[in-house]
């Protein structure tokens, strides 16, 4: 089976929903964001304060196109859809799903903003971090999760569904 790779904005619940989704599929897990972590021994926001959003980057995207996966749900990082080479492997080894939510469920979700390791400016709001990433999560998404009115059982059965609809699982 094809990886399973899970994209969207902070606060989406890929991570969440990753572990729960691997559980269900019976596959493996990998959060890109813990595997910079690990490769980097630094918070994502500590690489962010350190080193700047464009450093930060390609960092992610140097990690990401090096990962080799197989039978695992990846969830990644709000900006992986930043970097080429990242979603070019992701798109070659997995099948990429988008966790869609509304821009308000995203603000009220994130409450850690400052803290969390957010590839933002310190002038960008939510509302445009959303505006310019939603049209990329879009455009490399192989299926878009409406998860705007669903809890996180609901989604998941909806994705299971949704991968068993398409000959995605074995």
């Amino acid at each position: 089976m094809k990886n399973i790779c899970l994209i969207g904005m902070p606060g989406a619940g890929k991570s969440t929903m990753g572990v729960v989704l691997a559980k269900t599929l019976g596959l493996q897990f990998i959060d890109t964001d813990l595997l910079i972590q690990s490769q980097h021994q630094k918070r994502l926001q500590d690489i962010l304060n350190e080193q700047g959003i464009e450093n930060f980057l390609q960092i992610e995207n140097d990690v990401i196109r090096q990962l080799n996966a197989q039978n695992t749900v990846i969830a990644t990082g709000g900006s992986v859809i930043f970097g080429l080479e990242a979603m070019q492997n992701l798109k070659k080894i997995s099948h990429i799903l988008y966790l869609q939510l509304s821009v308000q469920t995203i603000k009220n979700r994130l409450n850690n903003i400052q803290t969390r390791g957010i590839a933002m400016a310190k002038d960008q709001t939510i509302e445009d971090i959303f505006n310019k990433r939603v049209p990329l999560y879009e455009q490399y998404a192989d299926l878009i999760i409406p998860a705007e009115d669903k809890n996180l059982e609901e989604t998941v059965l909806f994705i299971v569904k949704n991968l068993q609809d398409k000959g995605w699982t074995e």
